[in-house]
């Protein structure tokens, strides 16, 4: 039986099949170039403190961006928002292959993350085509087929890399472009988006305005949905500080370089890729979303407190372990739970909040761990972490879990 065959009928899984296909492409570009930047950055007069501040304008842009590219699919569209932010993948790309001053690689992770606000597109796209009780699973799906990306794309850029400086990015490029043309011919609208635009029904429904929807969740944080937003953007905090100091803390203490760091975020990405597509649906339905939640937050609070200890790479490794296991747990899970607690008919716009919220985690995570590992040393970014992540620890357990639906497969998606 497919993995996925539970997860719709037959009509309903090959939309999500070639959104899923679209977003490991774009992923793929995006992981191709990200454990470089560190290297071309320092290489360009930047240190610890500014390659902080480089990863984070990523978010900046992405916390300006997301809510509005989820309004905007909510009116009009999921298609015509993905569509626009693979063009705007591949024109960050192009700045990438091309940067000679460090502005010009500020400029490409501006307009990357203007790009990148799409993400809660993908996430309403899955919430709009997967039944309430599976769209944890068809979400880590998501997460799956971006964290293959993640896996593949380091190593391709680092072969890239041997070719040319200018190799990735324009490698990179190339796929958005391809992924592009791909998504135009195949990828349809949204069966629910598709259904609503347009109706009546639909002009009619109240709908909580944007403001009004960040209002609420910074006035009301125990809020059932609010909560779970919240959840989200503080473990996104530590995770974004991870990814800020990675590359500099292996180039650091142990010596890895633009040939070689590929291939450990190969190894992080398919530990990720084999959970959230193999095995997080069964936990789903033995646990439930809110205990995997917190199953989840704990690993990843744990991984980050050992990772500066051991003294070797070969060491090292095996603890790394607990990083991606803690957030492709997490992650989906609290999507999961979101969609079920928010508004069904503006799914765009909530994931588009998660986002923004999500983003000013990310700007903040990699600027406060750059300033650490350069003024208090490489382990303290990771110690901060983990103690931000118990913080999410204890925020999870006050989360309700929802009642569990027995699965008709274990296998199934």
């Amino acid at each position: 039986m497919n993995s996925v065959s539970l997860l719709a009928s037959e009509s309903e899984l090959k939309p999500i099949q070639i959104l899923l296909l679209a977003a490991f492409v774009d992923m793929l570009g995006f992981a191709m170039v990200f454990p470089l930047l560190p290297f071309y950055a320092v290489r360009l007069g930047a240190d610890a403190q500014v390659v902080g501040w480089m990863v984070a304008s990523f978010s900046i842009a992405q916390v300006a961006s997301a809510p509005l590219w989820g309004r905007f699919s909510d009116r009009w569209g999921r298609r015509p928002a993905l569509l626009v932010g693979l063009l705007g993948s591949a024109l960050a790309f192009m700045i990438f292959a091309f940067a000679s001053k460090l502005w010009l690689l500020f400029a490409m992770r501006l307009v990357q993350g203007a790009s990148g606000g799409t993400t809660g597109v993908m996430q309403a796209y899955i919430g709009d085509s997967v039944p309430p009780e599976e769209r944890a699973k068809g979400l880590g799906w998501l997460s799956a087929a971006t964290s293959g990306g993640v896996m593949i794309g380091p190593a391709i850029g680092s072969l890239a890399w041997s070719l040319g400086s200018a190799a990735p990015g324009l490698f990179a490029a190339a796929l958005c472009l391809l992924n592009f043309a791909f998504a135009w011919r195949w990828l349809p609208e949204s069966a629910v988006t598709a259904t609503q635009s347009g109706s009546a029904a639909a002009a009619q429904t109240p709908r909580e305005s944007l403001g009004g929807m960040v209002w609420t969740t910074l006035r009301h944080p125990g809020g059932e949905v609010a909560s779970l937003i919240w959840i989200y953007a503080v473990a996104m905090m530590a995770f974004s500080a991870l990814q800020g100091v990675l590359g500099l803390y292996l180039m650091q203490c142990f010596g890895l370089t633009e040939a070689n760091i590929g291939y450990v975020f190969v190894y992080l990405g398919g530990l990720s890729v084999i959970l959230r597509g193999a095995l997080l649906g069964r936990l789903v339905h033995a646990l439930g979303e809110a205990r995997i939640m917190r199953l989840g937050a704990v690993l990843l609070a744990a991984g980050f407190l050992i990772y500066p200890f051991p003294p070797s790479l070969k060491l090292l490794f095996p603890f790394m372990a607990l990083v991606p296991c803690g957030t492709a747990l997490l992650f989906p899970a609290a999507a999961g739970l979101l969609s079920r607690r928010g508004p069904k008919d503006q799914f765009g716009q909530l994931f588009g909040v998660q986002q923004a919220f999500g983003g000013v985690s990310r700007i903040a995570g990699p600027i406060w761990a750059g300033a650490a590992f350069s003024r208090l040393g490489p382990a303290v970014p990771f110690w901060l972490a983990s103690a931000v992540v118990w913080v999410v620890v204890l925020l999870a357990a006050r989360v309700r879990p929802e009642p569990r639906v027995a699965a008709p497969d274990p296998v199934a998606l």
